[in-house]
């Protein structure tokens, strides 16, 4: 009997309206624009984050493989591939998208 491990390596395709996102490693303690620092353990308000976008489904339409979004990580479901967790969200729940191709942006930059 063959253990799944072992088998051929299947590439993944997201469905629909679905993305596949790598949370962006955390910055551990941050600084204010005044300079104070935040220490990393300090809980403010519910907080969003920025990931990757590794995989995109066929129905989504703003949202290219590469780009980086902010979203909820606290709404998405998460899963792990190849030892990394990953979140899998639809695009209605992704906020912002950061790419080098904007045709209406807010003139802001990371």
């Amino acid at each position: 009997m063959q253990a799944v491990s072992d088998g051929p390596k299947l590439e993944i395709q997201m469905l629909h309206d679905r993305v596949l996102v790598r949370l962006s490693p955390e910055e551990g303690e941050r600084r204010s624009s005044g300079g104070i620092v935040i220490p990393a353990t300090a809980q403010v308000a519910r907080r969003l984050a920025w990931g990757d976008v590794l995989g995109v489904g066929n129905s989504v339409r703003n949202v290219k493989i590469g780009d980086r979004v902010l979203f909820n990580p606290e709404d998405q479901l998460e899963v792990e591939i190849q030892g990394e967790g990953h979140l899998v969200m639809r695009e209605r729940d992704i906020h912002a998208v950061a790419t080098e191709r904007t045709e209406h942006g807010t003139g802001l930059y990371l």
